[in-house]
């Protein structure tokens, strides 16, 4: 443990640190999906359409927005909501119809430290369950650590959202805890989860991602191995 001159515990140096470079929304494609600035214009009726396969809207309920009950009023959501830089919002497109089936975002962004959040993710029923949902996720931590070099990625979500918490960890996020009443939303409290990966972690945690990616681990729709399988033992998963 290092310790300063008065004996006190101290953090480890970080030597010859540079702030990281804040993200601009430049486009992110895999084989299966292609993360695009989020628009409006080209991008609002596709994934309104998308939605609304979900006729129980249950993609909505830990969302602090939705649902929407036209293509109008999400379009212009979006135009009041996100086209901003923090967050930072991307559609994310089928790689081979082209059409916008989800998003996610960047936020709560701090070059200066290195901390960028990845959250405000909403699949439609196109894309939960297939590999171009991992395929996104893993696209934009790629471009986190080795594009931006960031050095911490967070992940939060209600601690009740179950989905969102086992999703977390299949990516390859360390479970960190719950922050209680950290915030409300639609009326109602929110205890919120935390979860991260950090840079030391992350060529284990893209290693497992670019070999679960393969077209050699999948027989049709098929998989394998599974992401989980590939990643290292993590001891502070959740049990």
């Amino acid at each position: 443990m290092l310790k300063n001159e008065l004996g006190q515990p101290i953090g480890y140096p970080v030597k010859n640190w540079k702030p990281a470079t804040y993200p601009t929304g430049s486009a992110l494609t895999g084989e299966r999906c292609r993360l695009e600035r989020l628009d409006p214009g080209v991008h609002a009726s596709d994934l309104y359409n998308a939605y609304s396969l979900d006729t129980e809207n249950r993609g909505w309920t830990y969302l602090p927005y939705g649902p929407f009950h036209s293509a109008k009023e999400y379009r212009q959501w979006i135009r009041a909501s996100c086209q901003g830089d923090d967050p930072l919002f991307y559609a994310v497109l089928d790689k081979v119809s082209g059409r916008a089936e989800g998003v996610a975002s960047y936020l709560r962004i701090s070059a200066s430290d290195g901390v960028i959040e990845v959250g405000n993710i909403n699949y439609s029923l196109l894309m939960q369950n297939t590999a171009k949902s991992t395929e996104a996720m893993y696209l934009m931590m790629r471009h986190v650590f080795d594009d931006l070099k960031y050095r911490r990625y967070e992940w939060k979500c209600d601690a009740l959202n179950s989905s969102s918490r086992k999703a977390a960890l299949r990516l390859g996020f360390t479970f960190e805890g719950i922050f209680r009443q950290a915030t409300m939303y639609k009326g109602r409290n929110r205890d919120t989860a935390w979860y991260s990966i950090v840079d030391a972690e992350w060529p284990a945690v893209k290693n497992a991602h670019k070999k679960w990616l393969a077209s050699d681990n999948f027989m049709g729709d098929q998989q394998r191995q599974s992401l989980p399988s590939l990643m290292p033992k993590n001891s502070a998963d959740e049990a």
